[in-house]
């Protein structure tokens, strides 16, 4: 089992910054991968960015890149998202999850574990 919790989110302008966490707890293999997701309200949730534990291969959606940059410290079991130049289309709640995926998985139904969200709100 893996527990993940999400942290950092809040309100910040549009042009501001802000950093997610996500912090994971139990076994994990190495051949996990980590990803960031987004829901907005009235939307299907959305793949964000992904990193593995075991590799350095890293995937963002189109709309991000640029602006964010997800890394992870497998010493302290954490991964993070800092999301630059954020844009009010960016507003949503946001959730870290985990699974036995490759690096082409975008597909947040084939990930099998999830923190709770955090909210990211971007004002105009």
């Amino acid at each position: 089992q893996v527990q993940l919790v999400e942290s950092g989110g809040g309100l910040v302008q549009s042009g501001g910054s802000l950093r997610l966490s996500c912090a994971a707890s139990g076994r994990t293999f190495s051949s996990y991968r980590m990803g960031w997701f987004r829901q907005a309200p009235g939307k299907e949730r959305e793949f964000v960015a992904t990193i593995g534990w075991g590799d350095s291969i890293t995937r963002y959606v189109d709309s991000v890149k640029g602006r964010f940059t997800i890394s992870r410290d497998n010493a302290k079991n954490t991964v993070a998202l800092q999301m630059n130049s954020l844009k009010p289309e960016d507003t949503a709640v946001y959730y870290c999850g985990a699974g036995l995926v490759s690096f082409l998985i975008t597909d947040p139904r084939k990930y099998g574990y999830w923190g709770q969200g955090t909210q990211v709100t971007v004002s105009s």
